[in-house]
């Protein structure tokens, strides 16, 4: 039991945020975090100490959320405020409000593979091998969604620097 506290304090709030802003919606991530843990502890027998433990667990929310998408369609827009890291990282402290806004805008239109690829890495910190894994493609199909979701970003971004310094 101790092990699982530690395992769940320690991953909690990224996989908390990864799955928030997947479906964007407060109380669907509530619920598809709660289910996720417990397919976690459900499938723990089939956890192999070899392989890392991280993208195991992203592997069972992923899967779990593409469940639910494929159940639901994707709850609308999500609140700017709900968004925000418990713990932003410095870099993020340094985007101002409306530089994060166009962000988070941005994100919102980008294609779900790319969106996911990106997530994975931003939120949950998982690398290319790992991020292939957790979606179910080889490494070179996610280096690919990373860097297309990359572009679209800094695209959209300098496209929206050029409409607010033409106002």
């Amino acid at each position: 039991m101790e092990a699982f506290e530690l395992l769940y304090n320690r991953h909690r709030g990224p996989l908390y945020r990864y799955i928030l802003r997947q479906v964007g919606d407060a109380a669907t991530a509530n619920d598809l975090f709660q289910g996720s843990w417990e397919k976690i502890i459900k499938a723990s027998g089939s956890y192999r100490p070899s392989a890392p433990f991280r993208a195991w667990m992203y592997r069972i929310a992923h899967n779990h959320v593409m469940d639910h998408f494929r159940r639901t369609r994707p709850v609308s827009d999500l609140p700017p405020d709900e968004i925000e890291a418990d713990n932003p990282a410095p870099e993020k402290q340094l985007l101002d409000q409306q530089r994060s806004s166009e962000l988070r805008k941005a994100v919102k239109q980008l294609p779900a593979e790319q969106k996911d690829a990106l997530l994975l890495k931003l939120e949950a910190g998982l690398d290319l091998q790992t991020i292939a894994n957790v979606t179910g493609v080889n490494r070179e199909t996610a280096k690919s969604r990373l860097r297309y979701a990359v572009g679209k970003l800094k695209k959209a971004l300098r496209e929206q620097q050029t409409e607010s310094s033409d106002d």
